[in-house]
């Protein structure tokens, strides 16, 4: 009975995030209530491996004893520090220390935020602030890249490449512009990683012609695996020829990180794959393992000495209230010594095994690409492996697949256009890893069933 009577109270007046408003209000919601490693557990009762960690962010895993302790004796001994008129918290500074060492290379410097979508907004004041103090304002046009998100803020919804979050509100905005994806199941070039790179080195360069030359252009955003656009992972060497390319046209690079940080594709930092130091990297997710909210804008040395500078004694007009919040801050330190303890070298052979695991559903009849690195992979579905036939829109994947993958007790993001994705908890066990490996079977076989797949299969 609470549960249903949540489900109504939640129908009449919970807005939720990145839904249809009609759908949701039909539909209901889906209660959970208890969350322990890597399960989850429904208001039914039913126990669900979480193969998505909440939204890509609970890597630590859920009900971490140590993480909860620092929450609490800090909620007790300092609930609140504002980080404004020079005032601060130990929690704070000793997780700005730890985490501007743990970065590569001058990533000396950290503002936090509440979560990633304000990290991406912060960057964008700070670049422009920066070009200013250079005496350099007519650098004002910002490039990403197609498919790749940036979060859902009024400025960030701009650099994001995804149709939904553009339509309706006005965006993106005249400085806001994008290249073509590196995507190589479906790209135009053919899927020879040499090739992709060249062809992305020229569509930046391109683009930096068509707005008048670099002198007008102030920053390139990418993700070092695209996320929500389908998790697509660019060839190796991808990232270091923009970040090359970038230095040379003395355009500044901003890794969103969002997702990639804190274990999930292996190190610490997903740059660190390709031994890239970018100007500005953006975190959030993992940075807490979603126990509570909290982002982080690394900001390199060269980039803080110019700011600094420009602004002298006046103060850089920028900051929000929760900024550096010491209950964050002292979760996010609990959890880093969780990873440096142990949990990434745990993620790091359990998503070799997710990886050969969701590799061996390869020949399944629907499976057209198995793609992903460390604790982050995608199975894009095809209706014809030749001509890469996506499933059609009518099947309604999104939401016959998460439905279908609940059942069988896994929770998995399903992608409108037929992808499947995970990013499981780094404290998955191998078991863990099976069963999420043994559920997608039987799902995608489930599917295989469905008369309309047939008929398209035919």
């Amino acid at each position: 009975m609470l549960a249903n009577s949540l489900v109504e109270l939640d129908r009449n007046h919970l807005i939720h995030p990145v839904a249809s408003w009609r759908g949701h209000e039909q539909a209901g919601m889906r209660l959970l209530t208890h969350g322990q490693g890597a399960w989850v557990r429904d208001g039914e009762g039913r126990e669900l491996i979480d193969g998505f960690a909440g939204l890509w962010c609970v890597n630590a895993g859920y009900g971490q004893p140590s993480v909860v302790e620092a929450a609490t004796r800090q909620m007790t001994e300092l609930c609140y520090a504002t980080g404004y008129f020079g005032l601060g918290s130990e929690p704070a500074v000793r997780l700005a220390a730890r985490l501007a060492e743990a970065a590569p290379g001058d990533l000396d410097h950290v503002y936090f935020t509440l979560g990633g979508s304000d990290a991406v907004d912060s960057t964008i004041r700070f670049v422009r602030y920066y070009w200013h103090a250079r005496g350099l304002p007519q650098k004002q046009h910002f490039i990403s890249v197609e498919q790749g998100y940036h979060g859902s803020s009024t400025a960030g919804a701009g650099l994001t490449a995804l149709s939904a979050f553009h339509e309706g509100f006005g965006v993106p905005y005249d400085w806001q512009h994008r290249i073509p994806t590196h995507d190589l199941y479906r790209n135009p070039v053919g899927d020879d990683p040499q090739a992709v790179i060249e062809a992305s080195r020229s569509a930046l360069m391109a683009k930096v012609e068509d707005l008048g030359g670099a002198e007008h252009v102030a920053a390139f955003y990418v993700e070092p695996i695209q996320g929500s656009g389908g998790i697509l992972v660019p060839p190796a060497g991808w990232m270091a020829a923009m970040r090359e390319l970038c230095a040379e046209l003395d355009i500044l690079f901003i890794a969103d990180e969002v997702i990639t940080a804190f274990g999930r594709t292996g190190p610490l930092f997903a740059c660190a794959d390709e031994g890239i130091v970018p100007d500005f990297i953006t975190t959030a997710k993992g940075l807490t393992s979603g126990y509570v909210p909290m982002g982080a804008v690394f900001m390199s040395d060269h980039v803080y000495q110019v700011i600094a500078d420009g602004a002298g004694q006046a103060a850089v007009g920028h900051g929000q209230t929760y900024s550096a919040h010491p209950v964050s801050a002292a979760v996010g330190l609990a959890v880093l010594d969780l990873y440096q303890g142990g949990l990434l070298e745990n993620g790091r052979i359990m998503g070799e095994r997710l990886q050969a695991g969701l590799a061996s559903l390869s020949d399944h009849p629907l499976v057209g690409d198995v793609r992903g690195r460390g604790m982050l992979a995608a199975i894009e579905l095809v209706t014809d492996k030749k001509t890469k036939a996506r499933i059609p829109a009518a099947a309604q994947p999104a939401t016959r697949i998460f439905d279908r993958a609940w059942d069988q007790g896994l929770v998995l993001r399903a992608f409108g256009w037929g992808v499947l994705g995970y990013a499981p908890p780094l404290c998955c066990t191998t078991d863990d890893i099976d069963q999420i490996v043994a559920r997608t079977k039987k799902v995608l076989d489930l599917t295989l069933d469905d008369p309309d797949i047939r008929a398209a299969l035919r």
